[in-house]
């Protein structure tokens, strides 16, 4: 090759080189010109078929076009690295002037806070917090309560009975075993349990076989409350329940209603006014003698009151809730309306 061909060889690599638009460009650029079978290593590799006066003149004729050819291409690759690495950074930018993107904090759901805001009251009247199974046994559901055994509640009308693997039922489906109507089964295994004086407070789940509508649900939420000692009253009763309705609905009116409860003599029924008329609240009484003597008692030492009140009734006055199923919805656009 001669001086004017290697010139014309240096000039086309360095014109390819400054054209390449992408690091993918310049490297086949380089691959071409110098690379291992490129046009400028193949010039070199012929000098050994040259006199040694032309090889010596024509190797460093070549030496010099491959420095030009390098120069030109690690400049070209600067440029193009530095447009790659602005590209690669305005696309992974981080404005740091914008406000932080915060995470929606969630809340109580406001049936779970109406009842932690219920058992506080209690807590701080003296009454320790007792649970019990939710599938329970006819006797601790029914019986150990004075309820007889043809009492509508006892019906699958009402109740719903569990069959465990082996066991049998009755004619009309009924078995020992039952998901429980009401957490009064935990008054009768706590006398069972231990000796008076008893005040505890009793909140969980509790099941009936209710269609869904407004103001039932056939599971929801039950706090019971039970006070055995010594010549406790109905005085003592109300000035409990008084307590409680002012904690969590202010000085509002309220009235006892006679009323009948099995496991309660005498009973009541404890209403509240409210936009304008008497509300049911709850149901409560004296501690029927029949449940006392079932759990080991005797009526003629001790005496007592019980209660029972609906969390998800309760929830609907304090927030002017009208229809119960919303609570079980699990809709966000009503549930983000309770606060943190």
């Amino acid at each position: 090759m001669s001086a004017v061909d290697l010139e014309a060889l240096q000039a086309d690599g360095l014109r390819a080189y400054a054209e390449a638009q992408t690091l993918d460009a310049l490297d086949a650029a380089k691959n071409f010109y110098v690379g291992r079978r490129g046009a400028l290593t193949s010039v070199q590799r012929s000098l050994g078929s040259l006199p040694e006066n032309e090889r010596r003149d024509l190797g460093a004729r070549v030496n010099a076009a491959r420095a030009a050819l390098a120069q030109a291409e690690s400049q070209r690759r600067h440029v193009l690295e530095e447009e790659r690495d602005r590209v690669v950074l305005a696309a992974e930018a981080v404005d740091v002037t914008l406000p932080p993107r915060v995470p929606k904090l969630g809340s109580l759901h406001p049936v779970q806070e109406t009842m932690e805001a219920m058992v506080d009251v209690f807590v701080g009247l003296g009454y320790r917090v007792a649970t019990g199974p939710e599938v329970e046994s006819d006797w601790f559901n029914f019986e150990a309560l004075n309820y007889q055994p043809d009492h509508p509640a006892r019906s699958l009308m009402d109740t719903i009975y569990v069959r465990a693997p082996g066991a049998e039922a009755d004619q009309q489906g009924v078995t020992d075993l039952l998901l429980r109507t009401h957490t009064s089964p935990v008054q009768a295994r706590t006398m069972l349990a231990q000796p008076p004086p008893v005040y505890i407070v009793a909140p969980g789940r509790v099941y009936r076989a209710d269609i869904a509508d407004a103001t039932h649900l056939p599971a929801f939420h039950q706090i019971e409350g039970l006070a055995i000692d010594t010549d406790l009253t109905m005085a003592d009763l109300r000035g409990t329940l008084v307590e409680l309705v002012h904690a969590l609905l202010g000085d509002v009116p309220m009235r006892f209603r006679p009323h009948h409860f099995p496991f309660t003599e005498p009973s009541a029924e404890l209403d509240i006014w409210l936009d304008g008329r008497w509300v049911e609240l709850l149901g409560c009484g004296m501690v029927h003698p029949n449940v006392l003597r079932a759990c080991g008692y005797d009526p003629e030492e001790v005496q007592g009151f019980a209660f029972g009140i609906g969390p998800e009734r309760l929830a609907m006055r304090r927030h002017g809730i009208s229809d119960m199923r919303l609570f079980v919805e699990s809709d966000l656009r009503f549930l983000s309306a309770f606060p943190a």
